[in-house]
């Protein structure tokens, strides 16, 4: 089937009513002379995962999994990449002529949304809030940005226990804290934060947080801007946000399916615009 033919790839999730991808893998689709290629939006849990790309046909090449998928689709593929394996999740399926292998580009959204929003360079420590799947990503993408040493700040410690295993696999030091009032003392001891908590969850230790730490990734986009990224701007701190992250982790999916380079200013342009250009996403 040649490059130009109709191909089809879509998102897979529950909710997924909310999700972005397309607005970016359609923008880098038309950019890249695509017009025939669609992306659509499939509401499936993970126990539907696994019927959902047995009935496939030859015309799909690839699918971006959302929650509460990313372990299942481990399971449905027949070639892993290692940062998958070692996170433990795969947000990305990709169609081959041996059947479908697994990548998490998550990786690559947290490194993204650190370097270019962030203005996060390399090495020292780092401290994440929370310990799911988003923190296990973070902790492969604080390997390869030389973040070595690592708090864990989680509500149920015992919940940790799959980062931890991330943390071991990738090389990285990691030591778990209690999630409490003392988050703003561990983030003044780390050199760059990263909060996958809810919404909410951490406003009233906001200012004190935002004053503590020098670069801080929030990864809620909505509403926009949380408490916590209002705080860290006064504070003249470094932001990066799940915008940033949605679109960085976007780029490697899009050149996995095509191909190609990832036209990555037409599909920049696309998010801000969808989101109202809410925050500035630079590249």
């Amino acid at each position: 089937m040649a490059p130009s033919e109709p191909r089809r790839a879509a998102v897979l999730g529950s909710p997924i009513a909310h999700s972005l991808s397309p607005v970016l893998h359609q923008a880098a689709y038309s950019s890249l002379g695509l017009p025939e290629w669609t992306y659509e939006r499939f509401e499936v849990d993970a126990a539907g995962l696994e019927p959902f790309v047995a009935g496939l046909g030859p015309e799909w090449v690839g699918l971006s999994v959302t929650m509460p998928g990313k372990k299942a689709a481990l399971r449905v593929a027949d070639e892993v990449s290692a940062r998958a394996a070692a996170v433990g999740a795969a947000n990305t399926l990709v169609r081959g002529e041996d059947g479908w292998s697994a990548d998490c580009t998550d990786v690559d959204g947290v490194v993204g949304a650190l370097r270019h929003a962030g203005g996060f360079s390399s090495g020292g420590s780092g401290l994440i809030l929370g310990a799911g799947g988003t923190a296990a990503a973070t902790l492969a993408a604080f390997a390869e940005l030389g973040v070595t040493d690592v708090v864990l700040a989680v509500r149920e410690p015992a919940r940790a226990a799959d980062a931890l295993r991330t943390a071991e696999r990738v090389g990285v030091q990691a030591r778990v804290e209690r999630l409490s009032g003392d988050i703003p003392r561990l983030a003044a001891q780390a050199d760059v934060v990263v909060s996958t908590l809810p919404a909410g969850v951490l406003d009233e230790q906001a200012d004190e947080l935002a004053r503590a730490a020098e670069c801080v990734l929030d990864v809620v986009y909505h509403p926009w801007p949380t408490p916590l990224a209002e705080a860290v701007h006064t504070a003249g701190g470094r932001i990066a946000t799940g915008l940033d992250m949605l679109l960085h982790q976007a780029f490697g999916q899009v050149e996995q399916f095509t191909g190609r380079a990832a036209p990555k200013e037409a599909m920049r342009d696309a998010l801000a615009e969808a989101t109202g250009n809410q925050v500035p996403l630079p590249l």
